[in-house]
């Protein structure tokens, strides 16, 4: 585990160097605001279309080796991009295409990679584990804009690019010498029996048992916990999580800050991230209730950020802001990789990951309307009002059913169907889930 941390903070410096110094590049060769979001959507698109399809190839393959072939090729991706770039071959149509071919890569790497690193501890130190993800991603963000800015200034967009393509092959070089932590919960790849086998057999049972694509959504859909932990971190990351852009309005707007103030603000929300995650090492036993509970809590906060009188204020709600909304990751995560059984876990990190990338190309766009209509205090104080009291009416409609479906309250009930086979309309806030045994998937490289 130690091993995969120090290679996934270089894997994190490069992807932050490779995303500065991408979108400077876009700027560069075409002068357009426009095209450089492009440039970010169509790699993202891939994940939208295609990422139960690359959920589904992990359940099917070898985990190690479809990581390390992954890994490579988005390395490979990465340098031939800066090959192209130092001998200025590199035109924006290129630009694209190998935009688009790294979010493809990304569909099978992303959950193949964070499948990978659940063996790698036992089921007790889950949290812990998912922890030092969040604390890796926060060090190689913070790392990799800081070092992005050197390398551009010093040797261009190229050397970027080339640096987050080693970055990539030392991940794939460290792969084949990762060995699952004593207790780790593993499973084989799924393998589709031949015609001939006996329908009797373990492989047709495995057949039976769901190995596509379409089983991973069904599986999702009918999860109460899945589908509320969905619905919680889209309203979360819709309303309450793009920071970038409220914050960004609200400090040079009506506090009259300018470039310098925003900084020191994105600052302290890194550090309070970190924070966050070394608070959220310390869960045992997250579930989709706590995941609830500090997503209305970070609404709340929000509200009062949206109504800060003042620029130390702020600074001041940030920090616990952060530190929430990190814990309510982790938790979040955990409840993500532990709930399904292992043979599901790739296709349900597949939908996941299809899921998100919808609501995450479509927040900012939502919120840039709600910026424009009712103002940088207005945006945040509407989205946390939005996010808390739709929290609260989920938990308030799920106590009413579990109060009514109770043995005290009516007729005595048969025992209770798995949590699988549950309806899809399922209660926002189901009950706890007490399962332990996946890490979090650290974010994915290149993605």
């Amino acid at each position: 585990m130690r091993w995969w941390s120090l290679a996934n903070l270089v894997s994190n410096v490069g992807t932050w160097m490779q995303l500065t110094a991408q979108n400077l590049l876009v700027l560069e060769l075409t002068g357009s605001a426009a095209l450089t979001g492009l440039s970010v959507s169509l790699q993202a698109a891939p994940g939208l279309l295609l990422g139960l399809a690359g959920g589904a190839a992990v359940d099917a393959w070898p985990r190690k080796l479809t990581a390390a072939v992954s890994q490579a090729l988005l390395g490979v991706v990465a340098v031939v991009t800066a090959v192209l770039i130092a001998v200025d071959q590199l035109n924006v149509g290129v630009l694209m295409a190998l935009a688009v071919v790294t979010g493809l890569i990304a569909t099978v790497d992303a959950p193949a990679c964070a499948l990978l690193g659940n063996d790698l501890v036992p089921p007790r130190d889950v949290p812990s584990a998912i922890a030092v993800g969040s604390l890796v991603h926060g060090v190689g963000r913070l790392g990799g804009a800081a070092a992005a800015g050197v390398l551009v200034s010093w040797w261009g967009a190229g050397a970027a690019y080339a640096a987050n393509g080693l970055s990539f092959l030392f991940v794939a070089a460290v792969i084949p010498f990762l060995r699952p932590a004593a207790g780790a919960v593993t499973v084989e790849p799924i393998a589709a029996p031949s015609a001939g086998t006996p329908a009797g057999s373990a492989a047709a049972g495995t057949r039976r048992r769901g190995t596509g694509a379409r089983d991973g959504l069904v599986f999702f859909l009918r999860r109460p916990r899945l589908v509320a932990l969905a619905g919680i971190t889209a309203m979360s990351s819709v309303f309450g999580r793009n920071y970038t852009l409220t914050l960004a309005v609200l400090v040079t707007g009506p506090l009259a800050g300018g470039a310098a103030e925003f900084g020191a603000v994105s600052t302290v929300l890194a550090v309070g991230g970190v924070v966050g995650a070394v608070i959220a090492g310390r869960l045992t036993g997250p579930t989709v209730r706590l995941v609830g509970t500090m997503a209305a809590v970070g609404g709340l906060l929000q509200i009062a950020a949206g109504l800060s009188p003042s620029l130390l204020v702020l600074m001041a709600l940030i920090v616990p802001m952060a530190i929430v909304e990190s814990v309510s990751d982790t938790a979040g995560t955990t409840v993500l990789q532990t709930d399904p059984p292992p043979h599901m876990r790739g296709r349900v990190l597949g939908v996941w990951r299809s899921v998100s990338t919808g609501w995450g190309l479509a927040g900012p766009p939502l919120l840039g309307l709600l910026l424009e209509w009712a103002g940088a205090r207005g945006a945040l104080v509407i989205g946390g009002v939005l996010i808390a009291g739709a929290i609260g009416a989920g938990a308030a409609l799920h106590g009413r059913r579990t109060t009514a479906g109770s043995p005290a309250s009516g007729p005595a009930t048969a025992p209770a169907a798995p949590a699988a086979a549950a309806s899809p309309a399922a209660p926002l806030m189901p009950a706890p889930h007490t399962g332990a045994h996946d890490v979090l998937p650290v974010p994915a490289r290149g993605a």
